[in-house]
């Protein structure tokens, strides 16, 4: 079903998410979305979870969301905690405490944000195909391209860098519909906002060590096909958090959750059910 996005005022700023869900349900399940799509990638996800309420926050500049502002407390603007605080902002404005906070890609980097600026904010954490390591080298190469392509060629020309990339061998064969969604995902959004994203992730920090920090429980998901981050990752953050599961889903790559949407809303409806009573 589709959504509608909802718009407040936060500390002066535009601020666009989805309320999906249960409306009246306690228990609280917020989705931080990926990298250069809005918050419409999660439709598959909104109605997955009996007895939850579901938020999914657009980052600065998506779905027409303000772009990027100043943190709260002084520091450069427009990095990943930056973004982090204007998720926190949100949750503050609706009132909502402990929620369990996932992110997939872009949206995990932020969780490690939220990790770095308020470790008790979540009551639980999902990791879905991201990582924690910086970008460097050739990823870091490729980040300038992005925003090249981004600033000259507009978000059309990124669809098609991108999507040869966010998506499994299998899913391009079998599932064409997926890949003709993300490529509206994508141009939905303006070359201006994927590009300040793209400079947002390249200089995000080294991350793994805040992992060693949670005490709570963390999900990680991860396609089996993706070859952004790949399982090999998920494992590296399994090897330094102290209460987490890997769970891999076979024939999906980068964007899991809308490749294989039974599979990987079978294993956060599991996670729920695990934490549902934390906090």
């Amino acid at each position: 079903m589709a959504r509608t996005l909802k718009t407040t005022t936060i500390e002066g700023r535009i601020v666009r998410y989805i309320d999906a869900g249960d409306p009246s349900a306690a228990q609280v399940l917020v989705l931080v979305h990926a990298f250069p799509m809005g918050t419409a990638m999660w439709a598959p996800q909104f109605d997955a979870f009996p007895g939850w309420r579901v938020i999914a926050p657009a980052l600065p500049g998506f779905d027409g969301s303000d772009a990027p502002g100043p943190r709260r407390n002084p520091a450069p603007t427009s990095d990943i905690d930056g973004y982090a605080d204007q998720v926190l902002a949100l949750l503050e404005h609706l009132q909502i405490q402990r929620p369990v906070i996932g992110g997939l890609s872009m949206g995990g980097y932020v969780i490690f944000g939220l990790m770095r600026r308020a470790p008790g904010v979540a009551s639980a954490w999902i990791l879905a195909d991201t990582r924690t390591t910086p970008d460097t080298g050739e990823r870091l190469a490729a980040r300038h391209r992005t925003i090249e392509i981004a600033r000259s060629a507009g978000p059309g020309a990124i669809a098609d860098d991108m999507l040869p990339k966010l998506v499994s061998a299998h899913t391009r064969e079998h599932k064409p519909a997926v890949v003709t969604e993300l490529r509206r995902l994508i141009e939905g959004q303006s070359g201006d906002t994927i590009a300040d994203a793209t400079r947002v992730m390249m200089t995000r920090p080294e991350s793994t060590a805040v992992l060693a920090t949670v005490r709570v429980p963390v999900l990680i998901v991860v396609g089996e096909d993706d070859v952004i981050t790949t399982v090999a990752d998920a494992e590296q953050m399994r090897a330094q958090l102290a209460d987490a599961a890997v769970v891999r889903i076979p024939g999906a790559g980068h964007m899991s959750n809308l490749e294989d949407p039974d599979a990987f809303n079978g294993a956060v409806r599991a996670f729920l059910g695990r934490v549902g009573g934390v906090g």
